[in-house]
């Protein structure tokens, strides 16, 4: 397999990489979010991602939805030294498909991987015309750009990941607030409202429908 990392520790991405190697698969490393949207995007051949969460320009979460939106499903193995039960859902939440705490066991971290890898991929789907930047926390397309909260950004990343899907209001809130949050209905839609403002300042190709009773779809 070609395995994306994106790690921001130097002796860990060295680490990584000299292992998978030695375990016949192929590497495309990156040390921050930024480097990884370049080389980890939907054009790439990328069968699985590493991406740590704490990376010093963005949450790796953002940048695993951030890929998502771009039309990149890869398996995607979130790598992070917390490892408490609610960042572990934070990640499910963003797009991920599995988990591992640092430290970790190469032989378990390497086997889960090639797991994630023997299942596939799931039918492609891309949000064409806009682009999410996680490092700015940023929406932007050929008309400009705006600046988005973070829940913001993260609202509108769980939609955009899921094009083709109508994504239900508690998908929404677990991917945009801290698990055990209580978010109510009008907060969601004020939210929302503001990002609807927001992208249609920059002349966004793709808007939020809102399906009563069950969530968001994009449009």
């Amino acid at each position: 397999m070609l395995i994306g990392v994106c790690e921001d520790d130097p002796s860990i991405r060295r680490l990584l990489g000299e292992a998978l190697r030695f375990a016949g698969h192929e590497t495309l490393m990156a040390h921050d979010g930024g480097e990884a949207l370049r080389s980890f995007g939907a054009d790439s051949a990328i069968d699985v991602m590493v991406l740590d969460i704490g990376l010093p320009d963005s949450d790796g979460r953002d940048v695993c939805q951030a890929l998502r939106s771009a039309g990149q499903n890869a398996p995607v193995l979130f790598l992070t030294a917390l490892g408490a039960t609610h960042e572990r859902l934070a990640g499910f939440g963003a797009g991920g498909d599995d988990y591992v705490s640092k430290p970790f066991e190469l032989k378990e971290l390497i086997a889960r991987l090639e797991a994630l890898g023997r299942r596939g991929r799931p039918p492609l789907t891309t949000t064409s015309g806009l682009e999410l930047d996680p490092a700015r926390h940023a929406a932007r397309t050929s008309s400009g750009e705006v600046l988005l909260t973070p829940t913001e950004f993260r609202m509108l990343a769980a939609i955009t990941s899921r094009p083709d899907e109508v994504v239900r209001r508690r998908s929404v809130i677990a991917a945009a607030w801290p698990e055990g949050a209580v978010v109510a209905e009008n907060t969601v839609d004020s939210f929302m409202r503001r990002i609807r403002t927001k992208l249609e300042a920059i002349e966004s190709p793709v808007s939020i429908e809102t399906v009563r009773g069950v969530g968001f779809r994009l449009r």
